[in-house]
């Protein structure tokens, strides 16, 4: 099954990851895509789309996908180190990985984030994403 990273949502405060379900009266309905438990977070939570989410590079911005892809490249089926792992074992991947990333905006702090979301879309989810831009594609020429 495909993913769709911009149902897959990041919540500030919250640990892990979560897939949108549906609009709520108050808020948003997701579910934690660890244990499939339900709940509601409003509208003054920080909810964020992964599909949003760009890492910043020498050059230009990075979509979260597209850094996820060359993270599986790299770890191939096994799992990034853990966010507790030593900073410089985190480093090492993301200079196999994005090898251009700007070590001035992109901190340890972002990496351990990317790193926990990765092994939980390895674990919960796939790497093979929906594209938006191929669907829409495919709509035009039905």
């Amino acid at each position: 099954m495909k993913t769709d990273l911009s149902k897959i949502l990041s919540v500030s405060g919250q640990h892990g990851l979560f897939n949108y379900i549906a609009q709520a009266r108050n808020g948003a309905i997701v579910e934690s895509l660890s244990d499939k438990k339900r709940t509601i977070f409003d509208f003054k939570s920080r909810i964020t789309s992964l599909a949003d989410i760009s890492i910043y590079t020498v050059e230009e911005e990075v979509k979260l996908k597209d850094v996820f892809l060359k993270m599986h490249e790299v770890l191939g089926d096994t799992p990034a180190p853990s966010s507790k792992a030593p900073a410089a074992e985190i480093k090492a991947l993301f200079e196999k990985a994005l090898p251009e990333y700007d070590e001035d905006r992109f901190y340890i702090s972002h990496m351990k984030k990317v790193v926990d979301w990765y092994n939980e879309i390895l674990k919960y989810a796939s790497f093979d994403f929906v594209d938006p831009e191929a669907e829409e594609e495919a709509k035009e020429e039905e």
